[in-house]
C-alpha cells in the first residue's frame, strides 16, 4: 500500500491535545510542481491566445509601429497628421511625475501606434476573409490555372506569410453561405431524377414548387438571420439533432473505427480539434451533451475487466515513453480480478442512450461509483488493452475484416464508446481507434492518428528488444484501480445493455479488402479524379448487386468555412446512371462508354466542389426542416426529403494529411483507413482509402439480417467494376 500513502498530501489524527498533522514532503512537492505546471499552461494559453488573436500581426510588429511613430517625431515629421496632438489634448491633466509633456507625448504616440496596428490587423483579416471567399480555383481544370487565380494565390501567400499557429486563421475564415432556395430545389430535383419514374418525379416537382413558393421564403429568412448572427448556420444544429439527440446505441450506428498506419495555401477550420482530448459524451434522457474539460492529467485504462486510472504527469513533467511502458506493464501484470459488475460495465455506453442515462442517474450519482465514473469521463481519452491479437495479413484476406470488426465494436464492453476516442492496443502490439462522432469528423481523428504513428515510427524509436528507449523511473506510483459498488439491479441493466449491443454487433457483416491491381497512379492516366472514378465504380457495382439504383451519400468537408463540418454529395446522378446502363447493355463501343464515363466523372467532380464551397443540398434542406419544426409549419416536401433512406453511404478516408514521411519510400506504412456501420438496415456502408499510387483499401458493411445485402458479394462487384472501367481506357497491362 506504499502508493496509497504517496498519493496523500497529508494525514492527520485527532488526539487529546488537538489535531496532529503529519506532512509528506514528497507529496507536497508534487502538489507544488502540479501548481507550477498548471500556471505554465495558463501562461502558454494566454500567450498563444494573444499570438493567434493578433495574427497576421505580432507583438514585434506592434513595437515596430511604435518605434516608427516615435522616431518620426524626433525627425519633426508628423506621420499621424495631427492625431497624436489630438490624443495628447484629450488625455486627463495631472500633476504627478509621469504627467510631464514628454511623457504625455510618448503616451499619445503609443496610443496612436496601437490604433494603427489594430486597424492594420483588422484590414488584413478582412482582406484575407474576402480572398478566401473566392473558390474559382476549385473549378478550374488541372494544369490550367487562370491569371485571376494566380494573383489570388499570391495575395493569400503575402497575407499569410508569417508562420501561423493552429487557430490563427479562425477569425479570417468566411462564414458558410446560405444557398438560394431555388438553387437548392433545382439541384435536389436533379439528384432524384434518376431514381424516380415520370409519375413520381412529376409529383415531387409539384411538392417542391409548392414548398418553394409558399413555405420556403419564410423559413429562409430565419436561416439568413442565423447566418448573420452565428459562426455557422448548420454545425450546432447538425451536432445536436443528428448526433446528440439520437437515442439508439452509438456502437455501429454512430461511432467509427480507424486502423490508419500513418503514412496549400487555403486554410481549413481547426475548430473540431479543440475537443479532441478531455471530451466525453454524457447520456441524457432526451439528449446527450458533450463535456469538454480544458485539461486532464490522466487516461482511463481497461484490461481484463478492470478499470485503472493512469497519471500522465509526475509533478509538472509529462511522463516519458519508457515510464508509460512501465505503467502499462504494471496494469498487465496486475493479478486482481474484476469487481462484481465491473467487467461488462462499459456495455452501458454500447446500449440504448435512455437506459444508460437512467442507470447513470440511479447508480452513479454518488459515492465511489460517481468518483470512479468521473475518473473515466474526465480522462484525456480511453485506452483498451485487449487480450486478443488482430492484424492485417496480406496472405489472409479475412484478417483485415476481423481486425475491423474488433475495432468497430470489440466484445461490446471493452470500449468506452462515449469517450472522444478509445485507443485500442491488441496483444500483438497492433493499434487502432474507435471514435465517437459527435465532436468531430473522420479527417480530424485521421490527422491525429497520422501524427501519432508517424512520431512513433520515425522519431521515438525502440530498442532491439522492442522496448522504449531510456530507463523508466521505478519510484513512480503505479496506476490506481478504480473502485465500484455495483448492486444487482445495476448489474441487470448492464447485462440488458450488453445483450442489445451484442445483437447489434452480431448483425454487422464487415468485409474489408485491399485492392492491389492499381491505385491513383493509373486512375490519373484516365484523366479523372480518383474519387470520381471510385464513386462511379460503386454505382456500377451497386446496380450489379441489387439490380437498381439508390440514393447515395458521399461525405465531403466544408472546413474552408468557419466551424464547417460536412456536406453530402449525392453521387447517384443522371450521368452516372447513363454510364452504368450503357455498361450493362453491352452493346456500346469503348469510345462511347469512355465518353459517358467522362461526363459522369465531370458531373461528380462539379458536385463535390459545389458541396465543399457551401452550395450543397442536404444541409440547407436539413436546416429549413428544423426551422419549420420550430415554427410549427408543416411541409410535405421537407418531410419526404428528410425521410428518404441512404441505402448506399460512402466516405473517402484522407491519406497523408500531414506528410511526416514519403509513402513511396516507406510503403509498409501506408494506411488501411477505417470504416463504419451501414446507415440503412437494407443498405451498405462503404469507406475507402486511396492509399498511394498502387492500392486502394475498402471497408464494406451491411447487416446479416437483411436478405438483400451481402458485404462480401458487394465487395466482389466493386473489384470487377474497377477493373471493367480501367479496361475501357485500354490499360489492362498496367495492372495485370
Amino acid at each position: 500500500m506504499a502508493e496509497a500513502h504517496q498519493a496523500v498530501a497529508f494525514q492527520f489524527t485527532v488526539t487529546p491535545d488537538g489535531v496532529d498533522f503529519r506532512l509528506s514532503r514528497e507529496a507536497l512537492k508534487h502538489v507544488y510542481l502540479s501548481g507550477i505546471n498548471s500556471w505554465k499552461k495558463r501562461l502558454i494559453r494566454i500567450k498563444n491566445g494573444i499570438l493567434r488573436g493578433v495574427y497576421p500581426g505580432s507583438p514585434t510588429s506592434w513595437l515596430v509601429v511604435i518605434m516608427a511613430t516615435v522616431g518620426s517625431s524626433f525627425c519633426n515629421v508628423d506621420i499621424s497628421l495631427g492625431l497624436v496632438s489630438c490624443i495628447q489634448r484629450c488625455l486627463p491633466q495631472g500633476c504627478g511625475p509621469y504627467q510631464t509633456p514628454q511623457t504625455r507625448a510618448l503616451l499619445s504616440m503609443a496610443i496612436f501606434s496601437t490604433g494603427v496596428w489594430v486597424t492594420g490587423i483588422f484590414f488584413f483579416r478582412q482582406t484575407l476573409k474576402l480572398l478566401l471567399c473566392y473558390h474559382g480555383w476549385m473549378f478550374e481544370m488541372h494544369g490550367k490555372t487562370s491569371n485571376l487565380t494566380r494573383i489570388w494565390a499570391m495575395c493569400i501567400r503575402l497575407l499569410s506569410s508569417r508562420h501561423p499557429m493552429l487557430y490563427s486563421f479562425q477569425t479570417s475564415l468566411p462564414k458558410l453561405p446560405v444557398p438560394r432556395v431555388s438553387a437548392t430545389i433545382q439541384r435536389y430535383l436533379e439528384s432524384v431524377r434518376p431514381l424516380l419514374d415520370d409519375e413520381e418525379y412529376y409529383r415531387m416537382e409539384l411538392l417542391a414548387k409548392e414548398f418553394q413558393d409558399k413555405t420556403a421564403p419564410r423559413l429562409q429568412k430565419y436561416l439568413v438571420l442565423k447566418s448573420w448572427w452565428a459562426s455557422n448556420y448548420v454545425s450546432d444544429w447538425w451536432e445536436e439533432y443528428i448526433y446528440l439527440r439520437g437515442r439508439s446505441p452509438l456502437m455501429v450506428n454512430s461511432n467509427y473505427y480507424v486502423m490508419v498506419m500513418a503514412l496549400g495555401i487555403v486554410p481549413m477550420c481547426s475548430y473540431q480539434m479543440e475537443r479532441m482530448f478531455n471530451t466525453t459524451r454524457i447520456p441524457g434522457k432526451d439528449t446527450d451533451v458533450l463535456q469538454h474539460l480544458s485539461d486532464s492529467r490522466h487516461v482511463a485504462v481497461y484490461h481484463k475487466g478492470r478499470f485503472f486510472k493512469l497519471w500522465l504527469y509526475e509533478g509538472a513533467r509529462l511522463l516519458k515513453p519508457q515510464d508509460l511502458e512501465m505503467q502499462f506493464q504494471r496494469i498487465l501484470d496486475d493479478p486482481s480480478p474484476p469487481q462484481p459488475g465491473e467487467e461488462k460495465l462499459a456495455a452501458l455506453t454500447a446500449g440504448g442512450r435512455v437506459e444508460w442515462a437512467q442507470a447513470r442517474q440511479a447508480f452513479f450519482s454518488s459515492g465511489k461509483n460517481k468518483a470512479a465514473l468521473e475518473a473515466i469521463e474526465r480522462a484525456a481519452f480511453f485506452v483498451a488493452l485487449d487480450e486478443e491479437s488482430y492484424s492485417y495479413d496480406p496472405e489472409d484476406e479475412a484478417s483485415l475484416s476481423l481486425y475491423g470488426k474488433a475495432l468497430l465494436h470489440g466484445n461490446c464492453y471493452n470500449r468506452w464508446f462515449d469517450k472522444s476516442f478509445t485507443l485500442i492496443s491488441f496483444k500483438n502490439g497492433q493499434l487502432g481507434l474507435n471514435a465517437e462522432h459527435a465532436w468531430a469528423d473522420a479527417p480530424i481523428i485521421g490527422h491525429l492518428w497520422e501524427f501519432v504513428l508517424g512520431t512513433d515510427s520515425f522519431h521515438l524509436g525502440y530498442t532491439e528488444t522492442g522496448h522504449c528507449l531510456g530507463k523508466p523511473n521505478p519510484a513512480l506510483a503505479p496506476p490506481t484501480r478504480l473502485q465500484w459498488d455495483i448492486p444487482k439491479q445495476c448489474q441487470a441493466v448492464i447485462e440488458s445493455s450488453y445483450q442489445v449491443a451484442k445483437a447489434l454487433a452480431d448483425d454487422v457483416e464487415l468485409y474489408c479488402f485491399q485492392f492491389l491491381p492499381f491505385g491513383k497512379g493509373l486512375i490519373k492516366k484516365c484523366r479523372t479524379s480518383p474519387d470520381a472514378f471510385v464513386q462511379i465504380a460503386l454505382q456500377l457495382a451497386h446496380f450489379r448487386d441489387r439490380g437498381k439504383f439508390c440514393l447515395t451519400y458521399e461525405a465531403s468537408m466544408t472546413r474552408m468555412f468557419r466551424e464547417g463540418r460536412t456536406e453530402t454529395v449525392r453521387s447517384c446522378t443522371s450521368e452516372s446512371t447513363a454510364f452504368v446502363q450503357a455498361m450493362m447493355e453491352g452493346s456500346h463501343t469503348k469510345a462511347d462508354l469512355r465518353d459517358l464515363f467522362q461526363k459522369a466523372a465531370k458531373k461528380h467532380q462539379n458536385m463535390y466542389r459545389l458541396a465543399m464551397t457551401g452550395a450543397g443540398i442536404d444541409r440547407h434542406l436539413f436546416c429549413l426542416y428544423l426551422v419549420s419544426k420550430y415554427l410549427g409549419v408543416s411541409s410535405p416536401f421537407l418531410a419526404e426529403v428528410l425521410s428518404e433512406p441512404w441505402r448506399l453511404s460512402t466516405s473517402q478516408i484522407p491519406q497523408s494529411q500531414i506528410r511526416m514521411f514519403d509513402p513511396e519510400q516507406h510503403p509498409n506504412h501506408l494506411g488501411a483507413g477505417g470504416g463504419f456501420g451501414p446507415v440503412a438496415d437494407d443498405g451498405y456502408g462503404v469507406s475507402y482509402m486511396i492509399a498511394g499510387e498502387n492500392t486502394i483499401f475498402f471497408h464494406i458493411s451491411s447487416k446479416f439480417s437483411s436478405s438483400e445485402t451481402n458485404a462480401q458479394r458487394f465487395g466482389n462487384h466493386i473489384r470487377k467494376a474497377l477493373l471493367d472501367i480501367a479496361d475501357l481506357f485500354q490499360v489492362p497491362k498496367a495492372y495485370s
